[in-house]
C-alpha cells in the first residue's frame, strides 16, 4: 500500500488513538499516526497519515481547522464539557442579540488559556492527567486567532456556533469564557470538526467504509499523496541533480529550476522525473533536505 494519507470521519466514543489502532488492524500496517486529537466525544475530520507519511506529522498541524459546536447556557463545568462535573449553575437569561454581541468580542489574534482536561504537555505530563489526580496547575495562555465565528441557532439554553480558528485553539475553552463574559455559565455539548489539514467532511470516511473498501482492493483510490498535505512553493530539480536527491543530499541553487524565495524558506522539492522528494529549506547556495520521503 502506498504512503500517504486517508481522511477519517471519527464517530463518537473513541480516541484518536483507538482510530489509529483500529487501522493498524484493518490495513495491517505499523506506520499510522493521526494529525491532530480530537476528544473521544467529538466527531468529524480526522486526518490520518501511513508509511512514510507519518514523518510529515511535524509539519501537518499549521493548518487552520473548523468546527460546529453545541452549547448549553447556565451550566458550568470542570472539564468545559457535558462530559465533566457540573460546578455551578445560572437562572440568568441571555438573549440571542447578547450572545451574538459577545460572540464577536472573541474575533481575531487573542490569548487563550487550555483547559486542564486537555492533553497539552506542562513538564512532560498531560493536563487531563494532572486534572485527574485533582492538581490544577498555572499554565501559560496560548496565541491564537479566531477568523470567523458565527451563531447558527438559537434556542435557550441551547445554541449551536460555527467556528473556523488557528491551530491550538480549544473550543470548549472558547465556550466556557463566551459563558463567563456573558454571567450565565456555558458548556460544550457537542463537536463537530469540519475541516483539517485543508480536508473537509465530504472528503472523508468512516471506519466501516475503510473496511469496505480494503475488501473491494479500493483503498488507493482514497489515499491523498503526500505532497497534497503540505502548502509550499515547489521547487523542480534538474536531471543533473537526481543522484544527489536519490541519496537525501543537498542540492545546489543551480541544479534546479529558478524559484522566488526567502532563506530559510520551506518548499516542497521534486524529481525530475516528478516525484514528490521533501520538505527543503532554502539557504544561500543550496536547499538543505528538512524532511526526505522519496521512496
Amino acid at each position: 500500500m502506498k504512503s500517504g494519507l486517508i481522511v477519517i470521519n471519527k464517530e463518537a466514543g473513541f480516541t484518536s488513538f483507538d482510530v489509529v489502532a483500529k487501522l493498524r488492524g484493518i490495513l495491517h500496517m505499523k506506520k499510522i499516526g493521526h494529525t491532530g486529537t480530537l476528544d473521544p466525544s467529538a466527531c468529524g475530520v480526522l486526518p490520518i497519515v501511513i508509511g512514510k507519511a507519518t514523518k510529515a506529522v511535524d509539519f501537518m498541524d499549521d493548518h487552520d481547522k473548523a468546527y460546529i459546536a453545541t452549547i448549553e447556557f447556565g451550566k458550568t463545568t470542570d472539564t468545559y464539557d457535558s462530559d465533566g462535573e457540573v460546578l455551578k449553575t445560572s437562572e440568568l437569561v441571555v438573549t440571542k442579540e447578547e450572545v451574538e454581541e459577545e460572540l464577536l468580542k472573541f474575533m481575531g489574534k487573542q490569548k487563550q488559556l487550555p483547559p486542564m482536561y486537555s492533553a497539552k504537555k506542562v513538564n512532560g505530563k498531560k493536563l487531563y492527567e494532572l486534572a485527574r489526580e485533582g492538581i490544577e496547575i498555572e499554565r501559560a495562555a496560548c496565541d491564537i486567532e479566531i477568523y470567523d465565528l458565527k451563531l447558527i441557532s438559537f434556542s435557550y439554553p441551547e445554541a449551536k456556533i460555527s467556528v473556523s480558528c488557528s491551530k491550538g485553539t480549544y473550543i470548549r475553552s472558547l465556550i466556557h469564557d463566551l459563558g463567563q463574559n456573558l454571567g450565565c455559565g456555558a458548556m460544550m455539548t457537542g463537536l463537530l470538526r469540519t475541516k483539517a489539514c485543508g480536508f473537509s467532511l465530504e472528503e472523508s470516511f468512516f471506519i466501516s467504509d475503510i473496511e469496505k473498501l480494503r475488501d473491494e482492493n479500493c483503498l488507493d483510490n482514497i489515499i491523498h499523496p503526500l505532497d497534497e498535505l503540505f502548502h509550499y512553493k515547489k521547487v523542480y530539480c534538474l536531471p543533473e541533480s537526481d543522484k544527489l536527491l536519490e541519496n537525501g543530499n543537498k542540492i545546489p541553487l543551480d541544479l534546479a529550476k529558478p524559484v522566488e524565495a526567502q532563506i530559510d524558506e520551506r518548499l516542497a522539492v521534486y524529481h525530475s522525473d516528478g516525484r514528490f522528494a521533501g520538505i527543503f529549506k532554502k539557504q544561500e547556495d543550496c536547499y538543505k533536505p528538512e524532511k526526505f520521503f522519496l521512496e
